[in-house]
Order: structure tokens, then C-alpha cells, then sequence
């Protein structure tokens, strides 16, 4: 189960960590493109929701630590030429990125979800490890036809980069999580069957 990333205050307060408040800038940027068409701004200024997406990539290890300053370099781009161009390759920068960090794992010893997994099971069981292996892939294969889609929407209109990018890119992704959850709830119920018990 997911739980919301917190962290305490000095005077012991809980609150969100920055790192996902930057996290939620970045999804952010479709939708503040419709508020900049909306109240007639350029467009390049969504590249300022970019910069802070520099410090979201440390502490990650591998690509995935590359993927926020290599985001934030498109708001940079936007803001020195002025131009919103850069901006729309955001979603196809991120979903290459994600690909080659979900594809890499599957040729090694533990898979990117396989790792996720064990943080919760440190002893997965080998269904279990072969079942992250699967979810691998089905990421990979997700990423691939989302990245396709959000390169031809840079081609496109901008109320149609917005419309995928923004809306339709984010339910497909829930579709996602919400499916491996299903398949995830039926998968243990049947291993709790099968195991037996002392």
C-alpha cells in the first residue's frame, strides 16, 4: 500500500517532504499550461515549474537520478529562448527515462519492482519474485505506448498535448496501478491458500 511521503518538522509537525511537493510540479505542468492560455500568459512560463525538478533527482541512484536535472535543462531551454517548445517533450523525456530504468533492471539480479517490492517483503517468495518480474514488463510496454503517444502529441495542437498529457496520460497510469493492485490482491490470496499453515 502506498503512503504519502512525510516528514517531521523541528517542533514536530508532520508535514509533506519537499521532494514531493516538487514531484507535484512537474505533474503540474500540462494543467498551468491551460491556466497561461486561460489568462493570456506566454506559454514559456510554465518552464519556471521545471527548475525545481534539479533537486528532485538527488539521492536517486542510476537514470532515475538524471531524470530531474535533464527535465529541468527543458525549463531552462524554455525560459532563454522564450519559446514553449521545449516544454513538450517533458512527457517524452520522462517516459523514456522510465523505460530505460524499468528495462535495465529486467538484466539484473532484482527488477526495479522486484526491489520496491522486498522494501515492504524482504522475503518474497520466488512467485512473488517471478510476479515483480512480470509487472516489470508490463511497465515497460505501458511507458513505450505513452511515450509514443506523447511524441505524436508534440505534433499536435496545444490543446491536445495538454488534453493527453494532462488528463488522459494520468488516468492510463492509474488504470495501471489500479489493475496490478486487483492482480496483486488475487495473486496472495491464492499463494495463502496454497501455502499450508502450522
Amino acid at each position: 500500500m502506498l503512503s504519502m511521503p512525510i516528514c517531521k518538522t523541528p517542533d514536530g509537525h508532520r508535514a509533506l517532504k519537499p521532494t514531493f511537493l516538487i514531484a507535484l510540479l512537474g505533474t503540474a505542468l500540462p494543467l498551468f499550461f491551460w491556466v497561461c492560455v486561460w489568462q493570456g500568459w506566454p506559454l514559456w512560463l510554465c518552464g519556471f515549474l521545471l527548475l525545481p525538478l534539479a533537486w528532485r533527482g538527488r539521492g536517486a541512484s542510476g537514470l532515475l537520478g538524471w531524470a530531474g536535472p535533464c527535465v529541468a535543462l527543458l525549463g531552462v531551454a524554455a525560459l532563454l529562448m522564450r519559446s514553449s517548445a521545449s516544454l513538450l517533450y517533458y512527457p517524452v523525456l520522462v517516459n523514456a527515462v522510465f523505460l530505460l530504468a524499468f528495462a535495465i533492471s529486467l538484466f539484473q539480479s532484482q527488477t526495479l519492482v522486484e526491489r520496491l517490492a522486498r522494501r515492504l517483503d524482504p522475503a518474497l517468495p520466488p512467485e512473488g519474485v517471478r510476479y515483480t518480474r512480470k509487472v516489470t514488463l508490463a511497465w515497460c510496454v505501458f511507458f513505450v505506448a505513452n511515450g509514443s503517444i506523447a511524441w505524436w502529441t508534440t505534433t499536435q495542437s496545444m490543446s491536445i498535448w495538454a488534453l493527453y498529457n494532462g488528463l488522459i496520460a494520468y488516468v492510463a497510469m492509474g488504470a495501471m496501478f489500479g489493475g496490478e493492485w486487483l492482480i496483486r490482491r488475487r495473486m496472495v490470496r491464492r499463494l495463502s491458500r496454497t501455502i499450508p499453515h502450522e
